[in-house]
């Protein structure tokens, strides 16, 4: 497979310090900048959109398998069930609406949370495995540009 792909572990912790990215820009504009506002949470949407896909398609089910914690990967999922509740009524709403700026603000501590939990808790168990992580992030980065332009 490509050898220039990031392990999953690494892939995935790439993704999220982008997104962390993404929420502290949108946390530096101003009240008045609904348009930007509107597009930076645009772009965290859909890349979480896309994130949460490779996760739950191609990482968990291998990650379960092999780390064999049900409660963390049950715990994952259902985070994600959580952050893909805000991503749709963000998508849904504008810049001005009321309570658009509070819901940013917990998705971005909902996201904090699931990332921390991650990279402290499964990330490590699953770099106990011998699952090949090379391979793995290959066919996530595969996966990624396909879903891209539709989540775009």
């Amino acid at each position: 497979m490509n050898t220039k792909s990031p392990n999953a572990v690494s892939f995935l912790k790439k993704d999220h310090k982008e997104v962390k990215a993404m929420f502290k820009r949108f946390d530096g504009l101003s009240d008045r900048s609904l348009v930007s506002k509107k597009k930076v949470v645009d772009q965290i949407c859909n890349a979480l959109i896309v994130h949460t896909h490779l996760e739950e398609e191609i990482f968990y089910p291998v990650v379960r398998k092999a780390i064999k914690d049900d409660d963390l990967m049950d715990e994952a999922l259902v985070e994600h069930a959580a952050a893909k509740q805000l991503i749709a009524q963000l998508l849904d709403m504008d810049a001005g609406d009321a309570m658009y700026d509070a819901k940013v603000k917990v998705l971005s501590e909902q996201i904090e949370h699931h990332v921390r939990e991650e990279e402290d808790e499964m990330f490590p168990k699953v770099l106990k495995t011998k699952l090949n992580l090379e391979d793995l992030g290959a066919e996530m980065r595969l996966r990624k540009d396909e879903l891209e332009p539709v989540a775009s």
